[in-house]
Formats: structure tokens, C-alpha cells, sequence
């Protein structure tokens, strides 16, 4: 990889975790942390593990970049393989909960999934348009 493709592989990496931190970070700990209590319960745990969640914002980001932002060739297309990606990823996720785990509910899928739309679509509008500030 060359200079300016790792820069761009940077910027576009950067601004998309940001933005995605951010998103997440709202979504979680600000609008829906009573929400996912009441619909969780027990299975929740007191205190977040760090380290699988930071293992699972880099790795997530790492596909928004490679699978989105670098392939795009428009923002709106970002926007919509964003999108794609994460009602895939986080329906991977949601839907087999579901199927597999008392307690999951098709309104926590379905909203978590929309979600995981929203988040990724955002992100990864974010990090193309930081990935293409600079040449």
C-alpha cells in the first residue's frame, strides 16, 4: 500500500470510528441504556467489558472502510452500502439472538437492526467525506 492509499485507509478509518463512536455512544449510554434495561433484564451486565467492546468498534470500522468507504464512489453510495452493511451485520446479530436466546424480542431486533442502519450509514457518510478532503 502506498503513501497516499494508507493516508487515505487513515482518514477514512478515523472519521468513520468517530463518527461511530459518537453515534454509538449517544444511542447507548444516552437514549436507549433505560430502554435496553427494561427489555434485557438480567442479561445485561452491571458494567460494559471494555475490551470486547473496544475489539468490536475497531473490527466494525475496519469493514465500513474496506467494504464501504474505500469501494464508494459517491457519498450517496457510502451512505447506502453503510446502510446495507449494517442491517446485515447487525441483523447477523439480532436475528440470532433471537432465535437462540430467551428474552430477545423481535422489537429489540427490529430496533437494534434499524439502528445498526442508521449508525453505519452515517459512519461511513462521514468517513468518505474525510477520506476524500485530502489527495
Amino acid at each position: 500500500m502506498g503513501q497516499a492509499a494508507m493516508k487515505k485507509f487513515l482518514l477514512a478509518y478515523v472519521g468513520t470510528l468517530l463518527a461511530f463512536l459518537v453515534l454509538d455512544g449517544l444511542w447507548l449510554g444516552v437514549l436507549m441504556a433505560p430502554t435496553y434495561r427494561v427489555l434485557l433484564g438480567p442479561l445485561m451486565l452491571d458494567h460494559p467489558l471494555l475490551v470486547p467492546a473496544a475489539v468490536f468498534y475497531l473490527l466494525y470500522v475496519v469493514g465500513c472502510v474496506v467494504f464501504v468507504v474505500l469501494p464508494a464512489t459517491t457519498w450517496p453510495r457510502a451512505a447506502r452500502l453503510g446502510a446495507l452493511l449494517g442491517v446485515v451485520a447487525y441483523g447477523t446479530y439480532d436475528l440470532s439472538n433471537w432465535a437462540t436466546l430467551k428474552g430477545w424480542s423481535a422489537q429489540l431486533a427490529l430496533m437494534d437492526m434499524a439502528w445498526g442502519a442508521f449508525a453505519t450509514c452515517v459512519s461511513c457518510s462521514v468517513g468518505y467525506a474525510v477520506s476524500r478532503k485530502t489527495r
